[in-house]
This record gives C-alpha cells, sequence and structure tokens, in this order.
C-alpha cells in the first residue's frame, strides 16, 4: 500500500514519461506534482515540501546530480535518481550527491512504486515542535497545513488530488495572488490557455468546498488583474 499522505515531485524534461510516471502513481494513491527540468522544481520547492523527489538525471541546463547536491544543502527529502545510464561511476555519482536510490531507465513502473514506497517506510516520522498542528481557519472550515486535510467540524472534507495540490500551494502564500500562470506552473503542468482555464474549473469546485456562497467568495478570492488569493481569517 501507498502512503495515501505523500506528496512526490517528478522532475523530468520528457513531458511522455512525466505524465505516465504522474497518473501511475496518482491512481496508486500519492499526490503528485511535475517539473519539467530543474528551474522548475526549484521554483516548486521554494513554495512546498514534498514527502519525496524522483528526478531524471539528463536534463537540458541544470542535471539532476546538480539538483540533487544542491537539495541536500537545506533538506533531508529522499531522492530517487532516474537515468537512462546503468554504469556503475554514474551510479555512484549520484548516490554521493546525496540520492537515496537510483534506477536506470528503461524500468517497470511497479518496480519504481515499490522502490518508492520502501523508502517512505524507511523514513522517521517528524514530530511537529508545536503541540498543535498548524491550522488556516475558513470559517466553519479548518485547513491543517501540515497533514493536508480540510475539516468541517468533525467531518473530513474530500478533497481530489488536484483540489489537494491548490491548497497546498495557496497555504504556503496565504494573502497572495496567484496568477493563473502560476497555479498552472507549480501544479506540473504544462502551460496554455487550456490549462488556465482547467485551474478557473478547480477554483469554482474548491469554493463549494470552502465557500458558504460559492458566487461571493469570502476566502479564496479573485484579485482583479492578478489571479486567486486565499484568504483566511
Amino acid at each position: 500500500m501507498s502512503d495515501p499522505d505523500a506528496h512526490l515531485l517528478i522532475v523530468d524534461d520528457d513531458e511522455r514519461i512525466r505524465g505516465l510516471l504522474q497518473k501511475f502513481l496518482i491512481r496508486h494513491g500519492f499526490l503528485v506534482s511535475a517539473a519539467r527540468d530543474a528551474a522548475h522544481a526549484r521554483r516548486l520547492l521554494a513554495g512546498l515540501d514534498f514527502d519525496m523527489i524522483v528526478l531524471d538525471v539528463m536534463m537540458p541546463g541544470e542535471d539532476g546530480i546538480s539538483l540533487t547536491r544542491a537539495i541536500r544543502e537545506t533538506r533531508m527529502t529522499p531522492v530517487m535518481l532516474l537515468t537512462a545510464r546503468g554504469e556503475t561511476e554514474d551510479r555512484i555519482a549520484g548516490l554521493e550527491a546525496g540520492a537515496d536510490d537510483y534506477l536506470a531507465k528503461p524500468f517497470e513502473p511497479k518496480e519504481l512504486l515499490l522502490r518508492i514506497n520502501a523508502i517512505l517506510r524507511r523514513m522517521p516520522e517528524i514530530v511537529s515542535e508545536a503541540a498543535a498542528p498548524k491550522l488556516l481557519s475558513l470559517g466553519p472550515i479548518r485547513y491543517d497545513i501540515e497533514r493536508g486535510e480540510m475539516w468541517k467540524g468533525d467531518d473530513l472534507v474530500r478533497l481530489t488530488a488536484t483540489e489537494s495540490q491548490l491548497m497546498r500551494i495557496f497555504s504556503a502564500r496565504p494573502g497572495e495572488a496567484l496568477s493563473r500562470g502560476t497555479l498552472v506552473e507549480e501544479l506540473g503542468r504544462d502551460k496554455g490557455q487550456a490549462q488556465e482555464r482547467a485551474v478557473d474549473v478547480q477554483i469554482t469546485r474548491l469554493r463549494r468546498k470552502i465557500e458558504a456562497d460559492p458566487k461571493q467568495p469570502r476566502y479564496l478570492q479573485t484579485v482583479r488583474g492578478s489571479g486567486y488569493m486565499l484568504a483566511p481569517d
């Protein structure tokens, strides 16, 4: 079984592989964001916490081994490296950079899944320093930032994978207007008007779960000319 709370970041410049892995891992219960290169991954990492990073080594611009070294300077998030290279020296270079595991392409998605779960099982439970969880209050709605859970009274509000990702993005920057383009990028989608319209649809659905009157939103506001903003109590 996969950890249903685990949020993975997939970094691969191959759009087809990126999409296939994202769909496969979502199907197995993970929250999944995707980045097309190291620069995109750095922007996502600046605003979101991930439970694990699955990272292609051979990418245009900064390669995966260099990015792994940079990640290790500030965080201990597990890293799985993917590459077409299978030589011993390349595996050693990846592990020396701080990667937790290394999988050569081509690989079976099931093997990747098994390795991800094995690494996550080895990770120690992180105990919050604060006695109480970090919560955002949205009227009668409570959003637990640490767990990525939304509650209305004693009832858990069911969120889709995309809604969960949006809440993680907004809760990392409450009170800040985020453009549709920014949201598309941080969701790991490829740019385009169709994706921006899809974000509008997802915002509408999320408002139905947050707002007393979704047509006159109090908490998930539209900022004219700028995008959307989460405005907690």
